[in-house]
This record gives structure tokens, C-alpha cells and sequence, in this order.
């Protein structure tokens, strides 16, 4: 009764020019053979994983892959592309020379080393889906653009995106050296480019070329007082800019002033040491050398007057531009009372900048005219009086040399209190290392597996390809056979020791089919 109850699915292609030539599909017969192999295809899958991770580890290890670490930067314009002074901001200055070298330097290494480091950093921009996708959209918002829709023209412009965080890859084994060594590099490198970014766009650059050290003693009693001025000058300006920009009313740790306090001083030093000296000079008729000192009275005078001249050109020519400015306009029709249209004057940064020209070249121009009657008055006073007494001119010289200790102490407050503030406000969170390189077990562990996967996945899919071919053919081959038996009149006992037979050499078949067509590719590769 089993055997009348069981039921199988045979699929039969028959070839209508020969009733003969026919090709029987057993279902029930494939699942036996798949059942029949499951346990070698299991062991030649579990063999060839473990012969693939084998052979990636072994490459992994000898090739020595990159070392990574991730970067970020937070500040004002990066988004952009900017640098903090507003310049195009370049990420590969990670591997400026002066960095790689105090890494060097503090790690006792050879010097020689700095050229292969250099060469085998790079950097990689790392951008989010969500921009990729907006870029790549860019086609059919220039398709858009095309058919007259200007605001689609607009957003077509807006498709570049600057990264704010980097991938930093350094590949240690083309530099010929160990992994220990390329991580404590790599890590110290992106520690001392935090210094490096502080020193080029906080405070020591950008002041330290403004404030030069001269020596005043090598200029006249005059001359010395302008020295003086156009320092405190350049101080004063640096100072005010940041006191605006500050919003936390910074206080420094170490000087215990803001940048108000520190204005206030260098204003003060400024409207009241060097103008009481300076009338000192001038009511004594102090000088070193009295023709010379005539001589630089006019030069100054003639060169105040055409930088006069120049402020007052340029002054009536953005009178004349603002007068003639016209705003853009936005009517709104029937928004008005009794239904009139209503215009709007939309808001032009052009022309506030205009206004902005003005008041400085207003305020420069005022700062000329008050320069030139001072040295008026200083020439005109140094002609008419005798040179000043010797005693006057000692009492002088020791107050000129107080005034440059009080110089110096401003400079060197202002050098301090910027310094902490850039640091721990301005550029506080400006530049991160969010992932150091690494050096362990685990990293190596990640590697070799990210290496050996994909090969594992193509040679695993290619074993199951095989057993499902190998259990196909072999039950196609045990079906067919027994209705060629059934045709020739053949009782088969079913103890399946030929069909075994018929089985292994379909097996060995197939395995030499693959075996010569796994040998094609290698030959070609032998060749070439």
C-alpha cells in the first residue's frame, strides 16, 4: 500500500521525432541525491572556508594593510571649503613637512624618514548618502533649468559638497615600516597638527607678522614715538576685532584679563603716554638731528597729504555710488489699501557694503587730517625754536624706554590671553581626532576577515552550484536508466549498487569539468 500511495513528480522531455529519445526528471529522485551528498558537500564547503581564510591570512599578514584614523573639523566655514581666515582650506596640510618632522623629532627617529612618510599618508573626504544623492540628482535639475525654471537653474549651481570629516590612511609597508612604529607616527603626526592648526590661523601667525620687533632706539625721538603708535595701533585694531567676535566675554586663566581690559590699556597707553611725550618732544624742540628731523616733518606731510587726496577721491566716488544705487524692488499687486499694488525694497548686501566703505574711508580720512596738522605743527615749532637741552633729552630717552617695557608687557598680554582663547573657545572643538590608528588584535582580526570574505562567498556559491548540478545529473542518469531497464523487459532487485556505480562516475565527470575549467583561467594568467 506504500508504495501505491506515494506519489511522484516526473518531468518528461520528449523529442517528437523520436518516441525513443526521451529524458525523465525524477523531484523525489534529486531531493535523495541532494539528501545522498549533503554530508560531503558540507565537508568540501567547511575545507574550502577555512583553505580561503587561510590564503587571506597569509596575504593579509605579508601585504600589511593601511592604517586608518578618522578626523573631523567643526569650524566657521569648513562646510564651505574654508579655511578659519577664510582662504580655500587644504586637508592634505595634515601631512605638512613641519608636522611629520616634529613628529619625527619627538620620537627619536631618523630624519630620513620624513620623505616615505609624507608620500604614503593620504586623505580621504568622507561624504554622506544624503549629499551623494543630491549631487547625483544634478542632471535632471539642469533638465529642469533647461525648460525655463530659474529656480531649478539655481539649486543646479548648489551640488558641490566640502567634507568636514577625513579618513587619513597611511601605508606603513610601502615606508618600510612595522606596524608599532606606523601607529605611534600616525597618532603623534595628528596630535602635533593640532598645534600646527593653532599656530597658523589663532594668534601667533596672524599677529606675529603684524607686531614686528624693532628697536626704536635706532630712530629719532619722534620717529621712535610713531614706531610706538603704529604698534599700539595694530594691537589695538587685533584686540577690537576679537572682543567683537566674542560673545562669552572671554577671561584668560593666566592673565586674568578679557579683551575689553586688554583695549582699554592699549588705548590708554596710547592717548596719554605717547601724547604727552610727544608734546614733550615738541614743546623742547627735542631731536637727535635737527635738519634730518625737518626733513622726515615734510616727507610725512607730503605723503599724509596725497593719501588724503586718494581717501577724499575715493570717498565722493561711494557718495556717488550710493546715490545712484538702486535697490531691488518687489511688487506685491493688490496687496495695498483699496486694492493698490505695494512695493518693497528687498534688502542689497551690496549696497550695505557701500555704507560700511564709507564710514571707513570717512574715519581714515579724518585720522589723515589730524596726522598731517600734527606734523605741521611739530616742523613748524622744531624751525622757529632751538634744539632742547641735553638734560631734557636724557629725561626723554628714559621715558621712551618705559613706554617700551609697557609696549612689550600689552604684546605679550595679548599674546597670552589670545592664545588660551583660540585654543579653548575659537578653535576648542575646531579640529578632533574622533578615531586614532590603532594597533591590536582585533584591528588585524577585522582586516583578514574584510579581506577573505568576499573570496569565501564566491567559492561557497560555487560548491552549492556544484552539488545541485552533481545531484541533478546523478538522478536524472538513475531515472533514465531504470526505464531503460522497464523497455528491455529488465526486473532490477533495487538494491542500488549499480546506480551507486553510475552515481560516482558522474561525480568524478563533473568534478574533471571543473577541474579543467578552473585550470582555462590559470593557463590564461600563466601566459600572460
Amino acid at each position: 500500500m506504500a508504495k501505491k500511495d506515494e506519489r511522484n513528480l516526473n518531468v518528461t522531455i520528449k523529442n517528437d521525432s523520436d518516441d525513443r529519445d526521451e529524458v525523465v526528471i525524477s523531484f523525489s529522485g534529486i531531493l535523495r541525491k541532494l539528501k545522498k551528498y549533503f554530508i560531503p558537500w558540507i565537508m568540501a564547503a567547511a575545507i574550502a572556508a577555512v583553505a580561503v581564510m587561510g590564503v587571506s591570512t597569509i596575504t593579509t599578514l605579508h601585504s600589511k594593510p593601511p592604517l586608518t584614523a578618522l578626523i573631523s573639523f567643526t569650524h566657521d566655514g569648513i562646510e564651505r571649503g574654508l579655511a578659519p581666515d577664510g582662504r580655500t582650506f587644504d586637508v592634505n596640510s595634515v601631512k605638512n613637512p613641519a608636522v611629520i618632522e616634529d613628529t619625527i623629532t619627538e620620537l627619536g627617529m631618523d630624519m630620513e624618514l620624513l620623505e616615505a612618510i609624507r608620500e604614503n599618508i593620504t586623505v580621504e573626504g568622507i561624504i554622506p548618502s544624503d549629499a551623494i544623492d543630491r549631487i547625483t540628482h544634478y542632471k535632471n535639475v539642469y533638465e529642469n533649468a533647461a525648460s525655463g525654471n530659474l529656480s531649478a537653474a539655481q539649486a543646479m549651481l548648489d551640488v558641490t559638497y566640502y567634507p568636514t570629516q577625513y579618513k587619513v590612511h597611511f601605508d606603513y609597508n610601502d615606508a618600510e615600516l612595522d606596524r608599532d612604529d606606523a601607529v605611534q607616527i600616525l597618532n603623534a603626526m595628528l596630535e602635533n597638527y593640532r598645534d600646527f592648526f593653532f599656530e597658523k590661523y589663532g594668534y601667533n601667525e596672524s599677529l606675529g607678522t603684524a607686531v614686528p620687533a624693532v628697536d626704536y632706539a635706532y630712530y629719532d625721538y619722534a620717529e621712535s614715538l610713531d614706531v610706538f603708535s603704529t604698534t599700539l595701533s595694530t594691537l589695538q585694531s587685533y584686540v577690537k576685532q576679537i572682543a567683537d567676535k566674542d560673545s562669552t566675554r572671554f577671561r584668560s586663566t593666566v592673565t586674568g584679563y578679557t579683551f575689553d581690559d586688554l583695549y582699554q590699556a592699549i588705548k590708554t597707553v596710547k592717548s596719554i603716554d605717547i601724547d604727552r611725550l610727544s608734546s614733550y618732544i615738541t614743546v623742547n624742540n627735542l631731536t637727535k638731528d635737527k635738519a634730518a628731523s625737518i626733513a622726515y616733518y615734510q616727507y610725512r606731510i607730503e605723503s599724509l597729504t596725497r593719501q588724503k587726496d586718494q581717501l577724499s577721491e575715493s570717498l565722493n566716488s561711494i557718495k556717488e555710488s550710493i546715490e545712484a544705487y538702486e535697490k531691488d524692488a518687489i511688487i506685491v499687486f493688490g496687496e495695498g489699501a483699496d486694492g493698490r499694488d505695494t512695493t518693497f525694497n528687498q534688502a542689497s548686501e551690496a549696497y550695505d557694503n557701500l555704507i560700511l566703505r564709507k564710514v571707513s574711508v570717512s574715519s581714515e580720512l579724518a585720522e589723515t587730517k589730524q596726522q598731517i596738522n600734527f606734523y605741521v605743527t611739530r616742523k613748524q615749532a622744531l624751525e622757529k625754536n632751538p634744539a632742547g637741552s641735553k638734560e631734557k633729552a636724557e629725561k626723554l630717552e628714559a621715558d621712551l624706554e618705559i613706554l617700551n617695557e609697557k609696549v612689550k608687557q600689552l604684546v605679550e598680554l595679548t599674546n597670552q590671553t589670545a592664545d588660551e582663547y583660540y585654543e579653548n573657545v575659537e578653535f576648542g572643538n575646531a579640529y578632533n581626532i574622533l578615531v586614532p590608528a590603532v594597533n591590536s588584535s582585533g584591528a588585524t582580526v577585522k582586516s583578514i576577515v574584510k579581506s577573505g570574505l568576499m573570496p569565501v562567498i564566491i567559492v561557497e556559491a560555487l560548491l552549492l552550484v556544484i552539488y545541485f548540478a552533481v545531484a541533478m545529473v546523478a538522478a536524472i542518469k538513475e531515472e533514465n536508466s531504470k526505464k531503460e531497464a522497464a523497455d528491455g523487459g529488465c526486473s532490477c532487485s533495487g538494491d542500488g549498487g549499480d546506480d551507486d556505480d553510475d552515481d560516482d562516475d558522474i561525480v568524478e565527470e563533473i568534478v574533471e569539468a571543473v577541474e579543467k575549467a578552473a585550470e582555462k583561467p590559470a593557463n590564461k594568467n600563466k601566459k600572460k
